[in-house]
């Protein structure tokens, strides 16, 4: 795992610790996805949820996001995700929150510009945390969009009240589906 371009490009990101069930992305979904997102970077608050050792999160701080708040409940892989931020000099503009990200979602809000989130995998968990995030709107900006990273055997479509698929994309074992307001 590296950060692929911007500030932090060629950093290689400390893996999870032994014990620690992430479901780290591959360097070339990583790739398609920011090259998908680059354009709504600039200056935007990002969200992490599931966030693991951080790498998307840090990825998109190092192609220009203002901030990103990264949520994770593992121990381990919270400390893993602190050393990666230090290790790329973004500590500064990433927050790390240790705690369930349903308990997160029930916090008072501001709004993200993009929210990205990679729960663990065949749980449903991506789909409590859509539906979370439908039914309190306050979390996304007016224009800005959820990315939900799952195994391509996890989609179905789903009614998500103030949702709609925008995009959806393949790449091998990982499907990003992109969500914007109603």
């Amino acid at each position: 795992m590296r950060v692929i371009a911007g500030s932090a490009k060629g950093h290689r990101l400390y893996p999870p610790p032994k014990g620690v069930i992430t479901r780290p992305i591959t360097d070339r979904a990583k790739e398609s996805l920011f090259n998908i997102i680059g354009p709504k970077l600039g200056g935007a608050k990002f969200l992490d949820l599931f966030a693991g050792t951080g790498a998307v999160g840090i990825e998109a701080l190092s192609r220009g996001a203002d901030s990103c708040t990264f949520v994770e409940l593992s121990p381990k892989a919270h400390r893993t995700l602190t050393r990666n931020l230090d290790h790329t000099k973004l500590a500064d503009r990433g927050q790390v929150v240790r705690c369930d990200v349903f308990d997160f979602l029930t916090r008072v809000s501001v709004p993200y510009d993009i929210i990205f989130l990679a729960p663990p995998q065949y749980q449903n968990l991506w789909e409590k945390t859509l539906g979370i995030l439908s039914d309190h709107p306050e979390w996304l900006a007016a224009d800005g969009i959820v990315i939900v990273q799952i195994d391509p055997t996890e989609y179905k479509e789903m009614v998500a009240g103030g949702f709609t698929v925008c995009d959806k994309r393949q790449y091998s074992n990982v499907f990003f589906g992109f969500y914007k307001r109603s």
